[in-house]
């Protein structure tokens, strides 16, 4: 069995347990003679542009999302008999591997194009433009054809690093547009103890903060902080405040460097710790101050963060903050971990791993907490962050 007849196999079990009977016999645009299909429910569709985009992120192809929306002037009976009469000519005309469902229930219809190898993304989008375009003007009268408005939106979708915010298209993650009641007040609360454990962290840490700050004036030329733009959730960027734990005036393109090669996963980038275990680090840096590295050691360095958290630009646990360099370079699989959660001062990585496990390691454990995430789950990782620090493993 080859790769693609596999693939269209698991779509068509996929598409059939979610109530969608897709066309299954001539070729892909012919009409059908069996029962008419019927288009998938709004849930069922937006679950399974989240399948599409796992199985895009695997297979390295991409696919088209088509949006065909009602004009807001018509009434509400007029969208619904029209999208649905669209749903129906398109269900009759697509090939097995599409699937057509309701984006938002009675007021957008969706059209998935799978399966799209990589090439001239102009050329297939006039492709199916023109066949889209052909079916609307099939199922609508001529007085309605002003009235439909059409959007498309490529997965994986292009970065541009050169603006100032990542260009997330929440329309390909349509589960971070909706939030169920419940999980909103979890979410309230989360913030709620970013807010109040922030607060506790810099009242009872203030005598350490100012003698960390007097240390390093003292022992080093340069400001007391250090200041980086890092990506935030959905892309957005801020900036991170940290202590300075390097001399000035030193080549930052070393670590640009360093993380480029780990995320491209070479093994020469393991060095080996004191205790033997390798470590994904710049280890032995002559760029790190003396106080510097005991601020790294005991992690004190972050204690500024707990400002980030405060502003919200940050959570007190949640994926470690990325660096845009690094983000530059991420696999379309990577992007997820700066999608749902805020970055943490703590987190998965740093009780379970920190340092110590390739960068797709660390990846997948930020993706396991945004599955698994709960109140309870970063209690547990707070309690366990003061061990992980007293340890000190992987830190360097």
């Amino acid at each position: 069995m080859t790769g693609t007849t596999k693939a269209i196999q698991q779509k068509a079990e996929l598409v059939s347990q979610a109530g969608f009977r897709s066309a299954r016999n001539g070729s892909p645009f012919d009409s059908l003679k069996d029962a008419p299909p019927q288009a998938l429910s709004e849930g069922a569709f937006r679950r399974m542009i989240a399948v599409e985009r796992k199985r895009s992120e695997r297979s390295k192809e991409s696919f088209l999302l088509v949006i065909l929306e009602g004009s807001s002037q018509q009434s509400a009976e007029m969208d619904e008999s029209a999208l649905a009469r669209i749903g129906e000519s398109l269900l009759a005309r697509s090939r097995e591997t599409d699937i057509v469902g309701w984006y938002k229930d009675k007021v957008a219809l969706g059209l998935l194009f799978t399966g799209i190898e990589d090439g001239d993304r102009n050329a297939i989008l006039s492709t199916i433009l023109s066949r889209v375009k052909a079916t609307i003007r099939e199922a609508l009268v001529f007085e309605q054809l002003n009235q439909i408005s059409l959007s498309f939106h490529f997965f994986p979708d292009e970065w541009d690093q050169r603006k100032t915010q990542m260009p997330i298209n929440f329309v390909l993650y349509p589960e971070l547009q909706s939030t169920r009641p419940r999980r909103k007040l979890h979410l309230f609360l989360k913030r709620v103890v970013d807010i109040l454990g922030s607060s506790l962290a810099l009242i009872l840490l203030s005598p350490l903060f100012w003698a960390v700050a007097i240390a390093i004036k003292l022992t080093s030329k340069g400001p007391i902080f250090f200041s980086q733009t890092r990506i935030g959730q959905h892309g957005k960027p801020f900036i991170l405040m940290k202590f300075r734990t390097m001399y000035t005036n030193i080549d930052r393109g070393v670590h640009k460097e360093f993380v480029t090669k780990l995320i491209s996963d070479k093994s020469k980038l393991e060095s080996p710790a004191p205790e033997g275990a390798p470590v994904y680090k710049l280890t032995n840096d002559t760029r790190i101050t003396r106080v510097g590295r005991f601020l790294r050691r005991t992690s004190l360095d972050e204690i500024p963060q707990f400002l980030n958290v405060l502003r919200g630009e940050m959570s007190l646990v949640g994926p470690r903050p990325a660096v845009r360099y690094e983000v530059a370079v991420y696999e379309t699989w990577h992007r997820r971990r700066i999608l749902e959660f805020k970055p943490g001062i703590t987190g998965l990585w740093q009780v379970s791993a920190r340092s110590q496990v390739k960068f797709d390691d660390m990846v997948r454990l930020d993706l396991r907490y945004a599955s698994q995430w709960s109140l309870g789950l970063d209690f547990k990782i707070l309690f366990q962050t003061p061990l992980a620090v007293f340890k000190g493993t992987g830190a360097y």
